[in-house]
């Protein structure tokens, strides 16, 4: 492989790879809000937050992190302001107090943060202004959870993207039009460890905590123990309950960290947390391992760059898919074997549709790892779909392109209506 497409791929896990505090909306919606206050120098008075709908959905009924059990954007944007810290980026919260949450607690219902809806524009949004009894600032965050593409203050201009140089700004991250299945695998292969380890180490070590802590405490629904529970203790149960747990602990707000990909901590602990479970089982080295938790990485990010950060799409299935991938690759299979469990995931269960954040992700988790596994297990047995069967095609290649314009153009009305039912703009009995 050309020493420009390794690092190519180099630059791009470690710009996905980076830690963050809970579910990454509200997060980011906390980041803008601190980084506005940071600009405007003064005790805010006011704050507006102005948001896209894929920002909305995801924020409504998840827990904030660090918030002693608050829901909402207004929460989210009012604790980044009390006590957040912007050079902390997706662990922002960290920093929150008691005083801070009690004072959220007491400002969340008086008008303090007005909240809007942003219809047009990209699918990741958040605009946040804020007011002080001398100065106004406005700052915009779009595409990516931590990319400030806009800055101002009392009306001048002190920042916009594409009208400098923004090397310093934001990390360009790397060219996922580059990406392919055999790159992936090639690169796997062929990488020098040394330059990934730490990202891959840390992804394993916070993502085994938050997984550990929502199996030993009640989070959320408990999807993760009861998993444990009901199915038993063999290597499929346990890496559908580890995901799980890791999710259920996340979106009930438990303030651990986790290492994201493709800009979520589902996505995160769902790419790893399978294949960690499967190299323990069938006793991996480590070496092996982490080679296999590139592949898992890499292609939960390859076939999610065809969709967008978000959609009506859920972000669980294309993890699963490079958990699958990871899986596969653990056993020695080759890049046909691959590139089939790839398409017998999708094929299964590419339609689960995201209708937000909240505790129910684990479950679409468990369910997700769950067809990634069969399709493993079918791979391996020179078993799948074939081309011309639904989305599924003969080269792996088109099956995720398919399903990334299904994601990304296809399912556009369908997150628009999600959206509606959800905010209660729309009588579903009229239509029955």
């Amino acid at each position: 492989m050309e020493e420009s497409l390794m690092n190519n791929y180099t630059e791009i896990l470690q710009n996905e790879l980076v830690p963050a505090m809970g579910c990454t909306e509200p997060i980011a919606i906390a980041y803008a809000a601190a980084a506005a206050r940071k600009l405007l120098g003064e005790e805010v008075k006011e704050i507006k937050l102005c948001c896209s709908g894929n920002i909305i959905k995801n924020v409504k009924a998840v827990t904030v992190p660090n918030s002693g059990g608050q829901k909402g954007m207004q929460v989210a944007a009012i604790l980044g302001v009390l006590g957040g810290d912007s050079d902390l980026k997706l662990e922002v919260l960290s920093t929150v107090t008691d005083e801070d949450r009690e004072q959220c607690r007491k400002l969340v219902d008086t008008g303090f943060c007005k909240v809007s809806f942003q219809e047009e524009g990209p699918k990741l949004y958040i605009a946040v202004e804020l007011l002080s009894e001398n100065h106004k600032v406005k700052l915009e965050i779009a595409n990516q959870h931590s990319n400030i593409i806009y800055m101002e203050k009392d009306g001048e201009v002190l920042y916009k993207e594409g009208e400098e140089d923004k090397q310093d700004v934001i990390s360009t991250g790397g060219d996922r039009s580059l990406m392919s299945l055999q790159g992936i695998l090639d690169y796997a292969n062929a990488v020098d460890l040394s330059l990934v380890r730490p990202s891959l180490q840390r992804q394993v070590e916070m993502n085994l905590a938050i997984s550990q802590e929502g199996l030993d405490n009640p989070w959320g629904a408990s999807v993760g123990k009861t998993i444990l529970e009901t199915w038993g203790s063999d290597v499929r149960a346990c890496a559908c309950a580890r995901a799980a747990a890791g999710s259920d602990a996340r979106m009930s707000g438990c303030p651990l960290p986790v290492v994201i990909n493709s800009g979520s901590g589902n996505q995160g602990i769902t790419v790893s947390m399978p294949v960690v479970e499967y190299a323990k089982a069938l006793s991996i080295s480590e070496e092996k391992m982490y080679r296999a938790l590139i592949v898992s990485n890499l292609v939960s990010v390859y076939i999610k760059h065809y969709i967008g950060a978000l959609s009506a799409f859920c972000g669980a299935v294309s993890a699963s898919c490079g958990a699958g991938a990871g899986i596969t690759y653990l056993c020695g299979g080759n890049y046909q074997k691959i590139g089939r469990t790839i398409s017998n995931t999708l094929g299964n269960v590419g339609g689960i549709v995201c209708d937000g954040a909240k505790p129910s992700c684990a479950a679409k988790i468990a369910s997700s790892v769950h067809a990634a596994i069969l399709a493993h297990h079918m791979s391996m047995k020179d078993q799948g779909f074939h081309g011309g069967e639904g989305i599924v095609e003969e080269d792996v290649e088109k099956t995720i392109r398919n399903m990334g314009y299904i994601g990304k153009v296809g399912m556009q009305s369908t997150d628009r209506e999600i959206l509606k039912v959800m905010t209660d703009q729309v009588d579903v009995n009229s239509c029955v």
